[in-house]
């Protein structure tokens, strides 16, 4: 099992969320990366409990059998980050803007 007290390191590499990023405005990309700054720079333990992330499991998605849980966190006050652990790395999949989108409801 990784060790909770190791840095969080970032996998930015999906299309799907490089595009979402790319398509922002200047300032919103700014909010973003400060958010992906700040997350580098927590432990997998200060993850889970940061209270401004919103860090929370959703179970709304089929999963393939090697991702355990989805993740969806707070990168801004409009755009939440969809992800998932998988060893030291934080893998990024989507950036939403839709609150209810990021949970499969719309």
């Amino acid at each position: 099992m990784p060790d909770p007290e190791k840095p969080v390191r970032l996998d930015l590499n999906c299309p799907e969320f490089q595009q979402n990023w790319f398509d922002l405005s200047r300032d919103e990309a700014e909010r973003v990366r400060a958010t992906l700054r700040k997350i580098q720079r927590l432990t997998w333990s200060e993850i889970y409990r940061d209270k401004g992330l919103n860090w929370e499991g959703i179970k709304s998605y089929a999963l393939p059998p090697d991702i355990k849980t989805l993740y969806s966190f707070r990168l801004s006050r409009s755009a939440r980050g969809i992800g998932y652990r998988d060893g030291d790395y934080l893998r990024i999949v989507l950036l939403k803007f839709d609150h209810d989108a990021a949970y499969g409801k719309k």
